[in-house]
């Protein structure tokens, strides 16, 4: 999620879609329009009540993966087990039912969106000219947020979507933007080789990724002087008390790669929520916490993943970092002395701002960001983000994340997440 987002803004987004009379009465909504959903199925025809949807899907029909165009092409949630099986997104059911677009963030959910950054600083594109990085002066850009994406081809498998528009960061850097974003559902082969495994049976599979393209379609270039963009994409999963996102990282010192994460977003985190090794960061994300944390792009290894042992549900994601490049964008709310050491991936946790206090989750999100585009006019920078998601039994999971990630799914809950 946001980087230094003041506690509870996201529940103010939200509140703001609601009358008086749905604030008093917390089941002011029908059942089927407020409850998360058990199914791709159900989740589905949710969706198809209030947006326009596209579906793709694997040769078994198995796996499937449903769009929303109207929401910049993002994948909604996904099965690997057909319209019966679980539905692996998180989706604000209560906030798409009212219909009504709100203030400063439309929080649809969705396990894959499409954002640009930074988020914050002088050269943000969320926070207006010159008016502080206060709550009231942050904003989604509108075609990041309530603008559709035009569909300009799909199959049974693949969908592209484009959009053009202009931006203008904190400084007063006007961009003008064309995105050129392309979502593919992978057969359970691909996936499989993709994991350097031979498939289980034991095991459903979906996977998809999407192919995204920022170009500078301006006449001036994109400098770093005056502000520059990146792609980030980021994606909401349901939580569970158990669950835990985990990356591999490069080991070595501070000295040479900087620290191994950075851990205090919304303030310091605890052993009991937070466990580093050599190689590799462990996070619970529960939906208990409101916390996030970082990884910079030298000690990033281009992938990440999460574990919910309550579904035993694997997801992995690998996404494009091009050895070499640094300079990633900064997103905290102020000035920044070092705008360009910013992090290639980000692991959010909802939870409550205080003890007791209503959130909307539950939910968890995983964020990966290119480097910095650094553009001529008519060119461009690509970024892939990959998402794998495995269910079955613990035992052949566990396979799979220590020849995907190099984790060990015991290690994960036997390390010290619980306490040491």
């Amino acid at each position: 999620m946001k980087a230094n987002v003041i506690g509870g803004m996201l529940l103010i987004a939200m509140c703001a879609a609601c009358s008086a009379d749905q604030l008093q009465d917390p089941n002011s909504h029908s059942h089927s329009e407020t409850v998360l959903a058990a199914t791709f199925g159900e989740d589905l025809a949710f969706l198809e009540r209030h947006t326009q949807t596209i579906v793709l899907s694997d040769a078994t029909g198995q796996g499937k993966v449903v769009l929303a165009p109207a929401w910049q092409g993002r994948v909604m949630t996904s099965t690997a087990q057909g319209d019966g099986g679980r539905s692996l997104g998180w989706i604000n059911h209560k906030h798409i039912a009212t219909g009504t677009l709100v203030p400063h963030m439309n929080v649809f959910g969705g396990e894959e969106r499409f954002w640009l950054g930074p988020e914050g600083g002088q050269f943000s594109i969320f926070h207006g000219k010159d008016k502080g990085f206060g709550w009231d002066n942050w904003q989604v850009p509108a075609p990041l947020d309530s603008l559709p994406f035009e569909v300009t081809s799909r199959a049974r498998d693949r969908v592209t979507f484009r959009s053009t528009f202009a931006l203008s960061n904190y400084s007063g850097t006007n961009f003008q933007v064309e995105v050129q974003r392309e979502v593919r559902l992978l057969n359970t082969g691909v996936a499989w080789r993709y994991l350097g495994l031979a498939p289980s049976s034991q095991v459903s599979v979906v996977a998809f990724e999407s192919h995204n393209k920022l170009t500078n379609v301006g006449t001036e270039p994109w400098r770093k002087g005056s502000g520059l963009l990146s792609i980030w994409i980021a994606g909401m999963h349901p939580s569970s008390p158990s669950a835990v996102f985990m990356a591999p990282i490069k080991a070595g010192n501070s000295a040479e790669l900087g620290n191994e994460v950075a851990p205090d977003y919304f303030g310091p985190l605890k052993s009991d929520r937070l466990k580093i090794t050599r190689d590799a960061v462990y996070f619970l994300v529960d939906a208990g916490y409101q916390s996030k944390i970082g990884i910079s792009p030298r000690r990033s290894l281009g992938k990440f993943g999460s574990y919910d042992p309550k579904h035993r549900v694997l997801t992995i994601v690998n996404f494009t970092q091009h050895s070499g490049q640094t300079d990633y964008v900064k997103s905290v709310w102020r000035q920044q002395e070092e705008p360009y050491a910013g992090d290639a991936i980000n692991s959010y946790n909802d939870g409550p701002t205080t003890p007791g206090a209503e959130t909307f989750g539950p939910f968890y999100e995983m964020e990966s960001s290119s480097a910095a585009a650094a553009l001529e006019p008519g060119a461009s920078i690509d970024h892939m983000h990959r998402t794998i998601h495995l269910i079955g039994a613990e035992a052949e999971l566990e396979k799979i994340a220590r020849a995907a990630l190099g984790v060990s799914l015991n290690v994960t809950f036997a390390a010290g997440l619980q306490g040491e």
